[in-house]
């Protein structure tokens, strides 16, 4: 059966519209909650969001469907992603579910959901919601006796903030560091900052005040030039910027320079094999990572497994090598001694956690290589599959070729968007993005 709701980060779309409509988040409640309900406990499902507008609308309709087969539904609010994969495990609950389109903007909506490990369902667990979302619901509605209960969680955030706080070394704080946090006025506009102050920061915050349509707009993860900014302007000692659900995170140093998935994952990598704590012999990146980053490993002695494009996927990759450490360029940092899923925070936590061990600046630990020049263009397509084209397919082995093993291409379309996205990377910068514009060309020809 072929996956027609969900893509590589559970169900997304524009809200209100096909399929992020409340009949569908109903739907997916109703069902979600039938496969996960096991034995004859009372089961219970915790849901998470972050400030989108649109959340209350899906909350209130995955409610509706969880309660109609019998589950008990703990309602946190405004919670990071990461959060709530935590909370599923400590609460003991039978599914998690995360309402978050991430880093989009807020017009569009998702719903993440996580097995009682705290772990993204898997593909086939997705297909078998998705089947009996199709073949009738209902005859899995509970009796009138048996329907679920709602309630709000109050303690949600605290417990996480704590949870947080114990992933950083206990001997060392971070009293005397001044750090700019941006929020992108999303999940973790609460949790993080004071995660941050309680250890010791003076904490100048950005993106903290969510209105519901500006969770990601001009800042965040995705737009991190206004905390770049404010590091520079505050003369700050570290930047953090989060996305709409805090799953993933930038780095800046002192200077106001990004520190980018790739390089917060050399940072780890380094530190934690000269202590003995990285497993696997080295990282998993995906087939965007820079080649720099798999270059700078192999001096360390380390390796570079890739894996596609979702953090679910790292996660697996992580499972099938014994690795402990994996992430991608945008920022999602996988620590699986923490956590379950990609964590901002904790990411952020233990990179400063490097830098107060070694008692370093950022500027001197977080650049550890010098990325090869790599160009990434995306092409919005209405319908078809351009790639399938042969004249896409041509161009794009002409462009490998003019790179003559210099470099690569990559071309994929997206899990989340209807974009086609053209990378490619080289030592030669000039012929890169040449490549990448003839490429994007073509696709724009064959897709208009």
């Amino acid at each position: 059966m072929t996956r027609k709701l969900f893509g590589t980060d559970g169900v997304r779309g524009l809200a209100n519209k096909f399929p992020m409509t409340p009949e569908i988040a109903m739907k997916v409640g109703m069902a979600a909650g039938r496969i996960f309900t096991r034995g004859e406990h009372r089961h219970r499902v915790v849901i998470g969001k972050d400030t989108r507008l649109s959340g209350y609308m899906i909350e209130s309709a995955l409610v509706a469907g969880f309660t109609s087969v019998g589950m008990d539904v703990f309602q946190f609010g405004p919670l990071p992603t990461p959060a709530v994969a935590m909370l599923t495990r400590s609460l003991r609950a039978d599914l998690g579910v995360m309402i978050s389109a991430s880093h989009n903007a807020f017009h569009d909506n998702g719903i993440k959901l996580f097995g009682p490990d705290g772990e993204k369902l898997s593909d086939a667990r997705e297909q078998e919601i998705e089947a009996l979302m199709s073949n009738g619901m209902e005859e899995g509605l509970a009796a009138a006796s048996g329907i679920g209960r709602a309630k709000r969680i109050d303690d949600s955030q605290a417990r996480y903030i704590e949870f947080a706080k114990r992933t950083f070394p206990r001997n060392h704080r971070l009293d005397g560091l001044r750090i700019v946090l941006d929020c992108a006025n999303g999940a973790a506009y609460k949790v993080a900052p004071a995660a941050l102050w309680e250890l010791g920061a003076d904490v100048v915050t950005l993106g903290v005040e969510p209105n519901g349509t500006n969770i990601n707009l001009d800042c965040g993860s995705t737009a991190p030039e206004a905390m770049q900014r404010k590091v520079r302007e505050v003369r700050a000692d570290f930047g953090i910027a989060l996305d709409g659900d805090a799953d993933r995170v930038v780095m800046a140093d002192e200077q106001g320079r990004i520190i980018d998935g790739d390089q917060i994952l050399a940072l780890i990598a380094r530190s934690w094999a000269k202590n003995g704590l990285l497993k696997g012999g080295g990282v998993v990146g995906t087939v965007m990572s820079n080649a720099g980053l798999d270059r700078y490993l192999g001096t360390l002695g380390l390796k570079l497994a890739r894996a596609s494009v979702g953090d679910r996927y790292v996660i697996e990759e992580m499972k099938r090598g014994g690795f402990n450490v994996g992430g991608e360029q945008s920022g999602h940092i996988v620590l699986s001694d923490f956590a379950t899923t990609g964590d901002g925070l904790i990411a952020a936590l233990q990179v400063l956690a490097v830098l107060a061990m070694e008692d370093t600046r950022a500027s001197e630990a977080a650049h550890l290589y010098e990325p090869l020049p790599q160009v990434l263009e995306n092409v919005r397509f209405k319908k078809g599959m351009p790639l399938e084209d042969a004249r896409v397919k041509q161009c794009i082995a002409d462009g490998n070729a003019r790179l003559n093993g210099t470099g690569r291409v990559l071309v994929r379309k997206s899990g989340t968007e209807p974009v086609i996205r053209v990378m490619a990377e080289g030592d030669d910068e000039k012929l890169v993005r040449q490549v990448v514009r003839d490429i994007a060309q073509t696709i724009e020809e064959v897709a208009a």
